[in-house]
């Protein structure tokens, strides 16, 4: 038991505990805000991931809007219904009605 307190009395062992105490809960990089910025960049990461996923998938329906399977140039008509339908665009002049 003297040994137990003569530990717990010293005083490197003190400063040590309350320099954990200070890291861990203190500082302004403390553990709690270091698990919330990790799983911050977690979602950043997986939003990445996504936004990669739809680049790849938005490449590869332009390529098809712009050539067809031979490589030929498509027909510039192609392009524009598809402008049509998929953004809604419209000529001068030319009104739009949406039946969903």
């Amino acid at each position: 038991m003297k040994k137990v307190t003569k530990v717990i009395t010293n005083k490197y062992f003190i400063v040590a505990v309350c320099f954990v105490a200070w890291v861990m809960y203190f500082d302004q990089n403390d553990w709690m805000s270091l698990q919330q910025r990790q799983k911050e960049l977690n979602t950043v990461k997986d939003n990445i991931g996504y936004l990669k996923d739809e680049i790849k998938k938005m490449n590869t329906e332009k390529k098809a809007l712009i050539t067809d399977a031979n490589g030929n140039l498509n027909d510039p008509h192609r392009l524009e219904q598809y402008a049509r339908e998929r953004y809604r665009m419209k000529q001068d002049g030319e009104d739009v009605y949406v039946i969903e």
